[in-house]
């Protein structure tokens, strides 16, 4: 067995750290765009005289990067080749996810709206495999280059993880002639929308409640009066850019259908697994972050006229927390590894549980390392100058969003006792 990485892999880290200090830190410290990342950070992002949402001038500065990480070629690492990209592998995007977010708050990669150099781009893949050719067309550029952005109306307010017993409805209906759907109900965290072209709704088409068959997922227009956005959520980590929206009277043609008649679970799903790899790296690299900071405070303070590394009580649960950190990390590269040698189509029934339990335990993890962090620096790590409260407040979500951990465990557990996966039937 050999644990080395690709020299190909290794040689491109090099690559996005020399083009980080030549290109992205320049933009980081012109103009005071440091106030973005230091203490003043929630402040300078969030406009709260405006319902909470990003100020235009940060989405602006990160649209700016990414503008210039794509003329360098590092954007579009992860996407094919078809669509300008380097068919970046699952191993190759975690190790990516992780180095980045290694590095700690900056421009290069933030965490908290997943802002990143080596962009991520589910709805491309979904597109791709998905949409008509018409939706490809139209879609798959503009969401790239950042002129299209779709919304995804998945999320209900009184269901949450539990997609089967949606109340949102489509029904068929012509209008002016033309065939097509007519649709009500609410969504929650609809994330975007202040910025969405279009809006990805998930309804109910046939069955009943609980049925994952039925359900069938729409493109619609953003600014359709009929979706209306109820109010703004604010959030543990500001700004907010997640709405609940209400959807009255929407139609929609027939060319409006995104995927299979009654088949969007299966759309919804079609990225999860990659996207829960990459994010379980990204928490892996910031937990390795927060580590380091600690150990290195540990060792140049000097309470009572010794390091405070030299104390018991502060080594032992570090050493703790670097043993799952160094043991996370294998387990998310061979698990990454794993899923790059088999169909995607094979991913959820073959890997599901090990992808979920990257997912679950790298979340948790990460914020056990920012608040062990925080009580090594004492009353500077309470404080906003050091990074440990903002990194533990993103990642917070991830333990709920992306797919809760309790419904994380829950298919791990499935794999296990063979109620689904490669051991299903094994006990009967």
């Amino acid at each position: 067995m050999n644990f080395d990485l690709p020299q190909d892999l290794v040689a491109y880290l090099g690559e996005l750290d020399r083009f980080i200090e030549t290109e992205i830190a320049p933009i980081e410290n012109a103009d005071d765009n440091i106030r973005f990342f230091d203490h003043r950070r929630e402040w300078a992002r969030t406009d709260f005289d405006n319902d909470g949402l990003p100020r235009p001038e940060w989405e602006a500065l990160l649209a700016r990067v990414k503008r210039v990480a794509d003329r360098a070629g590092h954007l579009r690492y992860g996407l094919p080749k078809e669509f300008g990209g380097r068919d970046g592998s699952n191993l190759h995007m975690a190790v990516i996810r992780e180095h980045l977010a290694k590095r700690g708050l900056g421009l290069h990669n933030d965490l908290q709206n997943e802002h990143s150099i080596v962009a991520n781009f589910p709805q491309v893949v979904m597109l791709r495999d998905y949409g008509t050719q018409a939706q490809k067309d139209e879609f798959i550029q503009g969401t790239i280059e950042g002129t299209k952005w779709m919304a995804f109306g998945l999320t209900e307010p009184n269901h949450g993880s539990d997609a089967t017993h949606m109340e949102t409805r489509a029904v068929r209906e012509t209008r002016g002639g033309r065939p097509g759907w007519r649709i009500d109900g609410a969504k929650m965290w609809t994330t975007g929308m202040h910025v969405a072209t279009h809006c990805c709704i998930f309804a109910r088409t046939s069955g009943k409640d609980g049925d994952a068959r039925g359900i069938t997922a729409f493109i619609a227009d953003a600014k359709d009066p009929g979706i209306r956005i109820e109010e703004w959520m604010w959030t543990f980590n500001m700004p907010t850019d997640h709405p609940r929206i209400s959807i009255t009277d929407v139609w929609v043609p027939d060319a409006a259908q995104f995927g299979p008649l009654d088949g969007g679970l299966a759309l919804a799903q079609a990225f999860v697994h990659e996207n829960r790899i990459r994010q379980a790296a990204a928490s892996l690299g910031a937990a390795a972050f927060c580590l380091e900071e600690a150990v290195k405070y540990a060792r140049a303070r000097k309470p009572f006229g010794k390091p405070l590394s030299d104390n018991q009580a502060i080594q032992w649960p570090l050493v703790e927390q670097a043993t799952q950190i160094e043991m996370l990390r294998l387990l998310i590269y061979k698990t990454a590894w794993e899923m790059d040698r088999i169909p995607q189509t094979e991913i959820a029934f073959q890997l599901g549980d090990k992808v979920s339990m990257c997912n679950y335990w790298a979340n948790r993890l990460v914020c056990e390392v920012a608040d062990r962090a925080m009580q090594v620096h004492g009353g500077l790590g309470y404080s906003r100058h050091t990074p440990f409260e903002h990194i533990y407040r993103h990642h917070r979500r991830y333990r709920i969003t992306e797919g809760a951990e309790e419904i994380q465990m829950r298919k791990v557990a499935g794999f296990l006792f063979g109620y689904m996966g490669p051991r299903k039937g094994m006990f009967d």
